[in-house]
Parts: structure tokens; sequence; C-alpha cells
């Protein structure tokens, strides 16, 4: 199986309208995508490309939809199929999920339920991406089983992942501590590598693996990439994420196979948490206040001059809030997407210290609005480009440079300065505010912690803007460090790794 590529998808759609918008949808969201207005067309492009997601029409003229994905589930390539439902009955779409469907989506669809179900195939296929990596350095290990038992058995008894082992006749010859928890393992009655030994049906509780297992240990698996991961249910709070491998010989013969057993319930738990969530944030709120927001503009406007000053200055407060509560939405959704690894996704070449140039000069009407001096000193010598996504170390110096004049009184300075620091960038935002209390700087990077004090508690906010920051900067391999003193102000200091030359570390 050719290794799959989790930037590319293709569109199968009959609808032209539809494909174009999933494009530019899937776009802005750093995929490589391929239209198809038929079946047959779609099948071509995934012969062609490392496809790893399918968007898939059940009706289409010619081949429709389920004779595409049974085609599709019969390569065996692991592709992700995700079906439209237009037309089709719900029976449809459930009987397309029992064929091997990731999920369904029905017609017509709003961009935010497309971004959530393509967000959840990603995190899938990030995830069997990682078991497969931690499966290949259980295999290092299992390949001296023979010579290093002790060692072996060490390690297997400390991992927090089930382990177990078979033979080339499925019995079971070895399982580690974590194993017999997960799977609720009596461990009065089962006793691997004792006579006679168990076969792997009296461990694990699931036709489908057992029967992978049996065929693994036959020999039918050989190229690790064919072996295709189990999801077992245990209860409605617990699941399982299973991983086949077989115990190859000196003569690459089969000797057994290896189970990798996860817990992956916590993943399944807040995948449906935030799915909701963001689901209900953008469908539910953002755009009617974004309706009201835009409405109070129009009716101030158009009514400035007939409007008396009290009811002029309950219409700027109404539209400050539902402003603040947008803000709000947006800095919700900037940290849904930094936790599904989309906020720097795509990477390109950035000239930090232009980009800081720009930013100040943009918040410099701001800062002149209270009396304040924003300077940016540019480095002394030449600043090599460093690889991020430009929209992120935006949005992380932005917010920097914005509390600082938020949190610092009128005629105060805000200093921005960039440096290079060996194989390093190192920015500083200095300003001498209010300053931050020793005890509340284990907290300011916490979700929705505000500090509140006599200078403080009239300035609106979402608490949000320093969590969005060290999420990006935590990604980007980086490190935030701030220093504070109460009246004298605060100095954040971002360091972010150099772009490496050919061959540098």
């Amino acid at each position: 199986m050719e290794r799959l590529n989790p930037e590319k998808i293709v569109v199968i759609d009959d609808e032209s309208s539809l494909r174009e918008g999933a494009q530019r949808i899937l776009s802005r969201m750093g995929y490589e995508v391929f239209l198809a207005e038929r079946g047959e067309e779609g099948l071509n492009i995934i012969n062609s490309h490392p496809i790893s997601i399918a968007l898939l029409d059940m009706k289409m003229p010619g081949m429709d939809g389920m004779e595409v994905l049974k085609e599709i589930m019969a390569m065996n390539r692991g592709i992700i199929v995700i079906v439209i439902t237009g037309y089709a009955t719900v029976e449809t779409a459930i009987q397309a999920m029992k064929m091997g469907a990731y999920d369904f989506i029905p017609k017509p669809y709003e961009p935010d339920q497309l971004r959530m179900v393509i967000k959840r195939a990603n995190e899938t296929l990030r995830l069997k991406i990682n078991a497969q990596r931690m499966e290949r350095e259980r295999r290092r290990t299992l390949a001296d089983l023979n010579t290093e038992q002790s060692r072996i058995h060490t390690i297997l008894e400390s991992l927090p992942n089930g382990v177990l082992v078979t033979d080339s006749q499925g019995e079971v010859v070895l399982l580690n501590p974590a194993c017999y928890k997960l799977l609720h393992i009596d461990t009065d009655k089962k006793v691997p590598g004792k006579k006679p030994a168990g076969s792997i049906c009296e461990y694990v509780n699931d036709e489908e693996v057992c029967a992978l297992v049996m065929d693994i240990s036959r020999g039918r698996y050989i190229d690790y990439n064919d072996i295709p991961s189990k999801e077992i249910k245990i209860s409605n709070e617990t699941y399982l994420l299973v991983l086949c491998r077989p115990v190859l010989g000196e003569k690459k013969e089969c000797m057994g196979t290896v189970v990798n057993i996860m817990d992956i319930s916590t993943i399944k738990v807040l995948d449906q948490l935030k799915s909701e969530f963001v689901a209900k944030v953008s469908h539910e709120l953002r755009s009617p206040l974004s309706t009201i927001h835009e409405q109070l503009k129009m009716v101030m406007g158009g009514l400035g001059q007939t409007i008396g000053g009290d009811d002029q200055h309950l219409l700027s407060r109404a539209r400050e809030k539902t402003g603040g509560l947008i803000s709000t939405i947006g800095d919700l959704l900037d940290l849904s997407r930094i936790e599904a690894g989309m906020e720097i996704k795509e990477l390109k070449e950035v000239q930090l210290d232009d980009l800081l140039k720009a930013i100040c000069e943009f918040l410099e009407v701001r800062a002149a609005a209270k009396q304040q001096t924003l300077t940016f000193t540019p480095p002394e010598t030449p600043v090599p480009p460093i690889k991020g996504d430009p929209l992120a170390l935006e949005s992380v110096f932005g917010n920097l440079i914005s509390n600082a004049i938020i949190y610092t009184p009128e005629k105060g300075t805000i200093q921005v300065d960039c440096t290079v620091t060996g194989t390093n960038l190192r920015v500083r935002v200095k300003d001498n505010g209010f300053g931050i209390d020793a005890r509340y700087m284990d907290k300011i990077f916490e979700r929705f912690y505000r500090i509140k004090n006599e200078r403080t508690r009239y300035i609106t906010g979402t608490g949000l803007g320093l969590p969005i920051v060290k999420g990006i900067v935590d990604a980007m391999n980086g490190y935030i460090d701030v220093e504070s003193e109460v009246n004298q102000g605060t100095t954040f200091t971002v360091i972010l790794p150099l772009k490496q030359p050919q061959g540098g570390i």
C-alpha cells in the first residue's frame, strides 16, 4: 500500500457548484484538492495520486456512489471516504458506513460542517501515522526478544499501552500488565506461556481482531502498510485502537503477531465535545451576532443625527458588546484549529523583522490614541527568514503588542525589538504599563483567565489571547517567557528557531 498523503483530497460530485465550493474551502485549509464530476474520473485520480480523503456524492450519473465506494474499499489503501447524501436516504448513508465509509455529510452543507468532518478525518489519519510509528519502535524491541528477554519484559511491563504477542498458531505467549487492564482480563485465569496456551479469542473479545491476528499468523500480510487498524468499543465510554503486525524471523517467515492496544477514549470524547461545541458556536452564535453588529452600525450611521446622546451611548455599548462576543467566538475557533494542528499547517519563509514592522505601523494609530509611544527597533544585522505560518505569526505578535497597548496607561511606551541569538530568533515586546503580580504569573496562559484589579477591571477581553499565543509558539517548537513587575511594566520574550541551512541541525 502506498503511503497516504494527508494533503491530498479528491471531491467526486456531479454538481459543479458543490465541487468548486468544496475546493475553495479545503484549499484555504491547506489541502491539495482534485475534482471529479463522475465516479470513473474519481477512481482514475485515486489510482494516479496518493489520495488520503475522498468526498463522494452518493447519486451521480453513470457509476453511482455505492459502486465507487466499493471500488475504493477494494483497493485496501486506507483511504478515508466521506459520503455526501443529498437525494439519498439515511438508510443509504448507513449502508455506506457499513461498507467502510468513515462519515457522511448531508447536502447542502455549511462550510463549517465540511471543515469539521475533514478535521476529524485528518485526526484519524494522524492517529494512524503515530500508532504506526510507535509500532515500529515495538518491532525493533521484539527483534531482540530471544537474546534480551529480561530487558524486554521490563520495558513491556512499564509501557502504558497494551502489548500482546501470539505465536504462529494464534496462541498468546506474552502480554503486559497494561493489556490485562485495558481488556479487563482476569489475571488469575489467563497465564500465557503455560500449556495449554490460550488462543487470541480468549483474550480479545472481538471477532475482527481475532480474524486479523490469524490472517497475519498465516502469512497473509507481509507488508506492514497493508494491515488495517481496528477499533474496539469496550463500553460507551471506553474505546481501544488495535494495531497488529507480524513478528518475522531471520528468513522473513512469520513467527507470530504483535498486537499493540491503545486507549483512545479521551481522544474520542474530546473529538466529540469539540465538534459539538464548534458547530454550536458557528451556527447558533457567530452568524446572528454578526448580523446584529452590522445592523447596529447601520442604525447608528443612518439615524445618528436624530438619536439622543443617551440612546447613542446605549447603541455604542451594545455594538461594543456584540463585537466582544464575536471576538470571543473567533478566539475559540482559533484555539480549536491550533489543537487540531491546522494553525501552522502551511509553512512558508517569513521575514520576521518586516512582519513586526508592519504590525507596529498598523497598531501605531491605536497607541497614538492613548498618546503612547510605540517603537520598533530593527536588528543591527540582517535577519534570516524563519519557517512559519504568516497568519499565525501575525496573531502571536499582534496579540502581544495589542496587550501592551491595552495594559499600558496613557503616555506610556511600548518597545519591540528583534535580534538573532545563536540558532534562534528573539523578539521582545516591552512596556512600562501596569505589570503583573508574581502570584498570577503561572496562570496568565490559562484559558479565560484575566487579572482583575482596580486598573484592569474596566478593560474588556476574552482571556484567550495569551493561550492562543502560547499554543502557536509551542507548535512551532518555540518558547515564550514573561518578566513583569507591578507598576513598572512587562516584557514578553518569544524565541523561535531559525530556518536551518541545508545540512544544518
